[in-house]
């Protein structure tokens, strides 16, 4: 395969009845397997690793009455759930610019161990503070196999045969994200809570195995990507990324926003900000460039997919409790029709490329996000109490308006970069989708339990209400509380939809300029 020009070519596009997709990746480093069978194994590990990472994110919930019977800890299990995200979330930037600087394969590689020696060390744990550091560790593995996964995707498939790969690894995380619950049950039941951890090491190692022994990166060329890294800058994101999030995380759980623990959060996340921006400025290749936000076409892409990741919140956090709390179903019962959405999602994000060939990344974007606005602003007005069917259609329907809005927006990015940005591109887009899903939490959770205080009086908050349901039959009007609640969430959600359009609409080109040969 030819070698590219590395020519900028606007005019030719997804949409402009051009085929720009033969070869188009075929940058120096670019991570060809050489045959397709090989490619196939390298394909085979990376939904591997792309099932523990997403299991792991879900696979702890249903344990937790389990693990603090037997270590204790009551008061801070939340951060088995924080500590692993946090970790996830500041690292996906810094993996993202090592990967452009070292290649996929030893970030990858590195990431695996790292987070297999989490699993064992979790395994392990003799108390709850060591279970919550080990988990840490975990996570700061899973952020590099979050975002080398993506971008190894996109190394491996030129632009015509992205979707497929990526509605496959959709596939994986929505599959894992449903079994993750219900294994963790059964482990934690009839086994030991451990096995929980325990579990990733064969399906690790075998990921690990087809990857040390199926990927080959060709070396680069003379002239390629600096190898200095910007370690400061890269402690400097960790830390003011860090901060900021366990603001937002623990502000109105742990402690009230307006208090002395919260402000003094944010106030030092502010100072760690500045000293980012002043670490970056000053060296030649930084962890968090400066292109990442000057391009138009990322820039859009980073606003809206952090929109995206702010109006998930309102299906997965809010909807089972509804489900609950509001239908009265069981909790399978309500899980299943909260994974409505994962089976329309990547059915969607697969077929998105049939239409963003047509009318362009951008405008397909706008066209499931849009729906997407009007099917959460359609929700509140679903009957009282109603049958369980109703929210299972309309998460079905907004599932499949996701799946055109994100896949096109990742694969037009990926595709406007070569291979040394590609890792930072994808990574930035990664980080603000996590991000947005922090900040929705805070933000809806202080929207619901506003409302749930403005209908019940005092000072009332969602998870009280909510435990005092489960313990036993309530009155209409706490339940219709309730409702009030989680409709005025996803009326948030259905904003966070319109200003993601917004976003796309005046700031995203009108046609991505995709890198041709």
């Amino acid at each position: 395969m030819s070698a590219p020009s590395g020519k900028l070519i606007p005019p030719v596009e997804e949409g402009c009845g051009v085929d720009s997709t033969t070869g188009a990746d075929a940058v120096p480093g670019t991570a060809r397997t050489g045959a397709e069978g090989r490619r196939g194994a390298v394909v085979a590990a990376l939904m591997l690793a792309m099932a523990l990472a997403a299991l792991d994110s879900t696979i702890v919930s249903t344990a937790v009455p389990q693990i603090v019977g037997d270590l204790g800890g009551f008061s801070v299990f939340s951060w088995l759930f924080s500590g692993y995200l946090l970790a996830v979330t500041v690292t996906l930037p810094v993996y993202g610019k090592l990967s452009d600087t070292f290649g996929r394969k030893p970030v990858l590689v590195a990431g695996a161990v790292l987070f297999l020696l989490g699993s064992l060390l979790c395994a392990l744990a003799w108390s709850m503070t060591a279970l919550i550091a080990f988990r840490v560790v975990q996570g700061l593995g899973g952020g590099a196999l979050q975002g080398t996964v993506q971008t190894l995707a996109a190394d491996l498939y030129p632009l015509k045969e992205r979707p497929r790969i990526q509605a496959r690894l959709s596939t994986v995380w929505a599959v894992s994200s449903i079994a993750g619950p219900a294994l963790g049950g059964v482990l934690a039941g009839y086994a030991d809570w451990r096995w929980i951890f325990l579990v990733n090491l064969p399906v690790g190692a075998l990921a690990l195995w087809l990857i040390v022994r199926h990927l080959h990166e060709p070396r680069r060329a003379p002239g390629g990507p600096r190898t200095r890294v910007d370690w400061a800058g890269a402690l400097a994101v960790f830390a003011c990324g860090g901060v900021l999030l366990t603001a937002l995380v623990q502000g109105g759980v742990a402690w009230p926003w307006a208090s002395a623990p919260s402000l003094a959060l944010f106030a030092c996340g502010l100072v760690l900000l500045a000293v980012v921006v002043v670490v970056e400025r000053r060296v030649a290749d930084p962890i968090m460039p400066g292109w990442v936000w000057r391009r138009r076409t990322i820039a859009a892409v980073n606003l809206a997919l952090g929109a995206l990741g702010l109006l998930m919140v309102a299906p997965t956090v809010f909807l089972p409790t509804y489900a609950q709390s509001v239908l009265g179903l069981a909790p399978v019962a309500a899980g299943f029709v909260l994974s409505a959405w994962t089976l329309s999602w990547p059915v969607s994000a697969a077929l998105s490329q049939h239409v963003y060939r047509r009318i362009g990344f951008r405008n397909t974007a706008m066209l499931g996000i849009g729906t997407a606005a009007l099917l959460l602003c359609a929700f509140p007005f679903l009957p009282y109490p109603g049958a369980a069917w109703q929210p299972a259609l309309l998460m079905l329907f907004l599932g499949a308006a996701l799946g055109l809005f994100q896949l096109p927006l990742i694969v037009g990015v990926q595709s406007t970069v070569g291979w040394s940005e590609r890792g930072t591109a994808t990574a930035s887009v990664l980080f603000c989708r996590q991000s947005g899903q922090t900040a929705g939490a805070a933000v809806f959770g202080a929207i619901a339990n506003g409302v749930l205080a403005a209908r019940l009086g005092g000072a009332s908050d969602l998870d009280s209400v909510t435990r005092a349901l489960d313990a036993g039959p309530a009155g209409d009007g706490v339940r219709r509380a309730v409702a009030d609640a989680v409709h005025a969430v996803y009326f948030g959600a259905a904003g966070a939809a319109a200003l993601a359009f917004l976003v796309l609409l005046t700031l995203a080109p009108r046609r991505f300029p995709v890198l041709t040969d």
